[in-house]
C-alpha cells in the first residue's frame, strides 16, 4: 500500500490578540483565573471581515509553497471547520475559486475539533486507494464568530487560526509518512458542546436570536472528564494500530484546549514534558487549527526533524476524538 507522506505545512494566525486583561473588561472573570483554570494568556481574533476562507488562503498558500506545489497540481481539498464561511457552499469550494483557475473537487468535514484528524485521515485514504495523488487538507475556524462574550466559561477559551498540509505518497523506499490513523465518535454527547440553532432543528428566528442560540454552548465539566479519557485513548490506539509501543513516540502534538486536559493525558501516558507539546498560552483553544499551528512551532524550533515520530491526537464536539500516528519526512 502506498504510505502517505506529509509534504507541506503552513498556518495563519490574526494579528489582533486579545489578552487576558482584555477580557477583564468584557466579563466578570480575571487573569489569574484564567490562567490557572485553562493555562491561556491571550488569543487571536480574526478582523470582522475576516472569514474562514481568507484564514484557511493563508495557510494552504504557505502550505503549497513549502511543499514545491501549484494549485493546479493539486487533486482534491478537504477543509476541516466549525465555521464555515456559510452553511452551503462548503469553505471547500469558495477556497478553490481563490487558489487558481483550475477546478479541483473538495468538501468540508466538520467533526468539532478532531476535524483535522478527520481530514487526513480521509486524506490519507484518497492517497492510498490511488484515486489521488495530492490532497490539500486545510484546517480553519473563527470561532470568535459563534463565542457569547457575555459568557466567561466559554469566552476565555477560544481563538481564531488556520493550518494546511499537503499530503502527496512518500519518496520510494522511504520510512517517513502516515503510519497509522485513527478516529472515534460517540454522538450520545452531541449536546455536551454544541451551536444549537440555525440548523434545520432550531432555523433562525427572533426567538433562537433572543436566547443567544447561535452562539456554542458548552457542559465544561463533562466535556472536560471526557477529554482527559479520549486524549489517551487517542494516542494509544494510534500507536497499535501503527505497531509501536509508547517509547517510539518522540512528540505528542494533543489539541490545544486546556492546559489541564494536556496535563492530564501526559501523566495518564507517564510522558516527560518535553514530549509534550504546548503551544495553548498564545493561542487558546484554535479548534482544528490547533494541531498545525503547533506542528509549525516545533519544526520551526528544531523539535520536528526528519525521523520524528510523532502523534496527532485531538477531541472535540460530537463527541469525537482520533490520532495521526506519522513519521516525519518525506
Amino acid at each position: 500500500m502506498t504510505r502517505v507522506a506529509i509534504t507541506g505545512l503552513g498556518t495563519y494566525v490574526p494579528e489582533r490578540i486579545l489578552s487576558n486583561q482584555d477580557l477583564e473588561r468584557l466579563v466578570d472573570t480575571n487573569d489569574a483565573w484564567i490562567r490557572s483554570r485553562t493555562g491561556i494568556l491571550e488569543r487571536r481574533l480574526a478582523r470582522a471581515n475576516e472569514v474562514t476562507s481568507d484564514m484557511a488562503l493563508e495557510a494552504a498558500q504557505k502550505a503549497l509553497a513549502d511543499a514545491g506545489l501549484k494549485a493546479e497540481q493539486l487533486d482534491f481539498i478537504i477543509v476541516a471547520t466549525n465555521t464555515p464561511d456559510t452553511i452551503f457552499p462548503s469553505t471547500a469550494a469558495r477556497l478553490e475559486a481563490r487558489l487558481g483557475e483550475v477546478t479541483i473537487p473538495g468538501i468540508d468535514v466538520q467533526a468539532g475539533c478532531t476535524g483535522w484528524v478527520y481530514g487526513l485521515e480521509l486524506g490519507a485514504a484518497l492517497i492510498e486507494s490511488g484515486h489521488y495523488r495530492r490532497v490539500l487538507v486545510v484546517a480553519s475556524d473563527k470561532l470568535s464568530s459563534i463565542v457569547d462574550y457575555e459568557d466567561r466559561s466559554t469566552a476565555v477559551l477560544f481563538g481564531d487560526g488556520a493550518g494546511a498540509v499537503v499530503l502527496e505518497p512518500a519518496l520510494p523506499d522511504s520510512r517517513a509518512g502516515i503510519l497509522a490513523t485513527y478516529v472515534n465518535a460517540d454522538g450520545r454527547g452531541a449536546d455536551l458542546l454544541a451551536l444549537p440553532a440555525g440548523g434545520s432543528r432550531a432555523p433562525a428566528s427572533r426567538a433562537t436570536v433572543e436566547r443567544r442560540l447561535h452562539f456554542l454552548k458548552m457542559s465544561g465539566n463533562d466535556v472536560f472528564r471526557f477529554a482527559v479519557k479520549a486524549l489517551p485513548e487517542a494516542v494509544e490506539m494510534g500507536l497499535a494500530k501503527a505497531g509501536l509501543a509508547l517509547e517510539a513516540m518522540d512528540l505528542l502534538v494533543p489539541h490545544q484546549a486546556n492546559e489541564r486536559i494536556i496535563e492530564a493525558a501526559r501523566r495518564q501516558l507517564g510522558l516527560p514534558e518535553e514530549k509534550v507539546v504546548k503551544n495553548i498560552e498564545r493561542y487558546g483553544n484554535t479548534s482544528v487549527a490547533s494541531i498545525p499551528l503547533a506542528l509549525e512551532e516545533v519544526r520551526r524550533t528544531g523539535r520536528l526533524r526528519d525521523g520524528t515520530v510523532a502523534v496527532l491526537a485531538a477531541f472535540g464536539a460530537g463527541l469525537t476524538w482520533g490520532s495521526v500516528v506519522v513519521r516525519w519526512g518525506r
